[in-house]
């Protein structure tokens, strides 16, 4: 056993995260990236097993969109699935599977373990892949599907909530243009050597900061800095339009001079859900 496997946390972990045990040499195969495999004499490596999850993932995700969503057009269903889909959402989607994340227990050439691969967004979302495509080989299309509805029912109604936009970025944008309140703006930092460099974002919007998130990439830590963002803007644009206005830091009401701030707010978070506006009040069609 090489000190890689060794240095593992207990493979049970990551199973009853995705709440099905896996055939050990299926799953040592959707663990091993091809940088481990050049390294140890040829092994398989997982690029196989990553394509066919890949597609499995796509199916499914595509289906429960489908049903979801009976109303939308085929552009705004392909916005959706962009945005769930994708590789910074696969990764973030690892990184939450048990205690620490799937990095730990991947099998990595030393090339690709000094450079920080085991945190890298494209070696974690095809990983994961990876090992959909064991667990639909394994048992079959429903039981992947209820995994991937585990994994990913979460995401898809947080991404059908923001409106469709293809990244965090986008979506920030648009409620600020929705709220007047100018374009946003990114302020970034890089630390550590080049390597393992860590960046941290900061976006202003109207003179206020938000974020303060890390990334391993620029693309990354503004992404989560734009959610941190979006996030903060909309609760306070949420509480504003269910009639909580409290005071402003000079003591006046939070309204515009007409007082027409709760209008304001709902046609802002209005334009926001306008993708899927339509089936907003309809029940779930899954």
């Amino acid at each position: 056993m090489s000190n890689d496997k060794r240095r593992r946390p207990a493979i049970g972990h990551l199973e009853a995260a995705f709440g099905v045990s896996l055939d050990p040499e299926l799953l040592e195969r959707a663990l091993t990236h091809r940088s481990y495999a050049y390294e140890n004499g040829g092994l398989p490596t997982n690029e196989r097993l990553e394509f066919l999850g890949d597609s499995v993932l796509g199916v499914v995700i595509t289906t429960a969109l489908f049903q979801n969503h009976p109303d939308l057009p085929e552009g705004q269903l392909a916005k959706l699935r962009a945005s769930v889909v994708n590789m910074r959402a696969l990764a973030d989607v690892a990184r939450g599977l048990g205690p620490d994340g799937l990095g730990p227990y991947l099998l990595l050439g030393k090339g690709e373990e000094t450079t920080g691969g085991r945190d890298k967004a494209s070696i974690l979302a095809d990983t994961l892949e990876a090992l959909l495509g064991a667990i639909y080989l394994q048992y079959g299309l429903d039981t992947a599907a209820i995994v991937i509805h585990r994994l990913f029912d979460p995401l898809m109604a947080e991404s059908a909530g923001r409106g469709a936009a293809l990244d965090w970025k986008t979506s920030l944008q648009e409620l600020t243009a929705a709220l007047g309140l100018g374009v946003p703006e990114y302020r970034i930092e890089g630390t550590g050597p080049d390597h393992l460099k860590t960046f941290t974002a900061w976006v202003v919007v109207a003179g206020n900061r938000y974020g303060g998130a890390d990334g391993r990439s620029k693309k990354e830590a503004e992404q989560r800095a734009a959610e941190s963002a979006w996030r903060t803007l909309t609760e306070q644009a949420e509480a504003t339009a269910d009639g909580q206005d409290g005071a402003t830091a000079d003591g006046r009401t939070g309204t515009t001079a007409d007082g027409s701030a709760n209008e304001q707010v709902n046609v802002a978070m209005d334009g926001q859900r306008n993708v899927v506006g339509e089936v907003g009040a309809q029940a779930h069609h899954a």
